[in-house]
């Protein structure tokens, strides 16, 4: 184990351009030794010829030294293996053998708590993996598994080492059957900061989140030269795997960013808030917002009429500790917002439904992106808090064919198996099965509460009207005012605000006002929460 700073490479500061002194005279006595241990050292560190570091710098992008240096605290990095040289031959890689192998591997601090990092030198053989290369990302994850911290893996390679065939493959089978063990047990973060191809990106998907960079990184299974020969489709690798690409359209990044350095300060963001492993609770933050903060904003954000769009947004920004939360894909399924935030200095995940995209529907893959939510805070100890105002699924032939009970239910399993505190809270509408499904009474949630303006029903008024009414409509003088009157009727006897209240499937109808302070008070009543849970080897959810 070797601790390496960029303060003992003699020259710039950056590693990759550190001029390496001439090699030391070969002395018999301890200061010969050391000589030679420095040499040995300030070869490692400083990697490749500096032109290296310099076609890297002109690509827009960091080295793996500098991307460790922003992510951890300063002078918190310790470097294992970092002496560790491939034994391939073949192909003249024997007369390659650069220290390192072409990933940096180790711990440091962030916010002062423990993280394992690696991070692929992309001036060393492209970043691609050898079986050197896989070894010491092995030893790294096997280090945070056992000491359970999280991992962080700076991403930056050209896939498998096509010169070490086979072994380069199984390497990957080790990351991944790693990434697995460790799923639920410590987070896993990856940061895409240049090319994942090919099976490489299925590392990454395993973890519980993912940062790219626009325009340095890409992720794809095959690239664009191979759709073109196999589909004729014409594509850039940005079109095909770019940051908003999987922000946007597929759903995998969950965090984008411009820069390398705004991404990595977003990486420490996350991590504080993030327990260290499955046995612990998520930090708590003495802040200086007021538990009992009056809420008087939510009065008029939401609108009564149910049909009117608002950005539920707004409302989180309104109950959270100082309006911060850190939205999860928000430019993917937009009509549910999944956030991570603070109530009273607690860690809690916000769902939320947004009348602003689609009414705040449920489609496939808004319930997908719901439930990985729900199971990761599920994962970590972090309480959930749901915000209500859906007007049911997605109707279409489109959404049925593609699943949407499938999808659904993915959702539905994800709240029913969660055992972390939950509170749902119903601002507006709570139609049919997607009432039931976002984290009802009837599901297992701890506490629900209603604002005045909640209407829970099986379906709307007009839709419920004209089911159940229909004969009396089609037979009425005037079909429309009649109609409009049994409508009235119907929400009168069946839809009023306290219907769900009288039959204890709401806890309490509350001012929302005091929103903030009774999630507050109720998530303190309920951080020693256990829950028992069958003896089962695991699950089987929905796909």
């Amino acid at each position: 184990m070797t601790v390496l700073s960029q303060e003992s490479v003699p020259g710039t500061g950056e590693p990759g351009s550190a001029q390496v002194p001439a090699e030391p005279a070969q002395l018999t006595n301890g200061s010969g030794r050391l000589a030679e241990l420095r040499h040995v050292k300030q070869q490692a560190l400083a990697g490749p010829d500096p032109k290296a570091t310099e076609r890297q710098h002109a690509r827009g992008k960091l080295t793996a030294r500098e991307r460790i240096g922003l992510l951890l605290d300063e002078g918190s990095f310790t470097e294992i293996e970092g002496l560790r040289r491939h034994r391939a031959t073949g192909f003249g890689l024997e007369s390659k053998k650069p220290y390192s192998d072409g990933v940096i591997t180790g711990w440091g601090t962030v916010h002062g708590r423990t993280v394992f990092v690696y991070a692929h030198d992309f001036r060393i053989f492209g970043g691609a993996l050898g079986e050197a290369h896989a070894q010491k990302i092995h030893k790294v994850m096997d280090l945070a598994a056992s000491a359970g911290a999280p991992l962080v893996s700076l991403n930056d390679g050209a896939g498998a080492r096509i010169q070490e065939g086979v072994t380069a493959l199984a390497g990957y089978g080790g990351i991944f059957s790693r990434n697995t063990r460790s799923s639920g047990v410590i987070p896993q973060i990856s940061v895409m900061l240049g090319p994942c191809a090919g099976g490489a990106a299925y590392s990454p998907a395993l973890t519980d989140y993912v940062f790219m960079v626009r325009e340095t990184s890409q992720m794809f299974i095959t690239g664009p030269d191979v759709v073109r020969a196999v589909t004729g489709e014409e594509i850039s690798q940005n079109g095909l795997g770019g940051a908003d690409t999987h922000a946007s359209i597929s759903g995998v990044a969950h965090f984008v960013y411009d820069d390398e350095a705004s991404c990595l300060e977003e990486v420490r963001y996350l991590l504080s808030l993030l327990p260290q492993n499955n046995r612990e609770l998520p930090p708590l933050d003495a802040g200086d917002d007021p538990d009992d903060r009056v809420c008087e904003a939510l009065l008029d954000l939401v609108p009564e009429d149910p049909s009117r769009p608002y950005d539920i947004r707004k409302v989180i920004e309104e109950i959270t500790d100082h309006g911060e939360h850190f939205e999860v894909q928000a430019g993917w399924a937009g009509s549910v917002v999944c956030t991570l935030a603070r109530l009273g200095g607690q860690v809690v995940g916000i769902v939320g439904n947004q009348p602003q995209s689609q009414a705040g529907v449920l489609d496939i893959h808004s319930s997908e992106k719901a439930a990985r939510f729900v199971q990761t805070c599920d994962a970590f100890n972090i309480p959930l808090v749901t915000l209500l105002d859906v007007p049911g699924f997605l109707p279409g032939v489109d959404q049925e064919h593609g699943g949407i009970i499938r999808h659904g239910a993915k959702l539905l399993y994800a709240y029913c198996n969660a055992t972390v505190p939950r509170i749902q809270v119903i601002l507006r509408k709570a139609y049919g099965g997607a009432y039931i499904v976002m984290d009802s009474r009837s599901i297992g949630s701890d506490l629900s509460f209603a604002w005045p303006t909640n209407e829970i029903a099986v379906m709307g008024a007009e839709g419920a009207a004209n089911v159940v009414f229909r004969r009396e409509i089609a037979a009425a003088d005037d079909p429309e005012a009649e109609r409009a009157r049994l409508i009235a009727s119907y929400k009168d006897e069946l839809m009023h605000p306290y219907y769900a209240a009288e039959r204890g499937l709401v806890d309490d109808v509350i001012d929302p006002r005091d929103t903030r302070r009774l999630l507050i008070t109720s998530l303190r009543m309920l951080r020693a929460k256990h829950a028992e849970v069958p003896a089962r080897k695991h699950g089987n959810p929905p796909m």
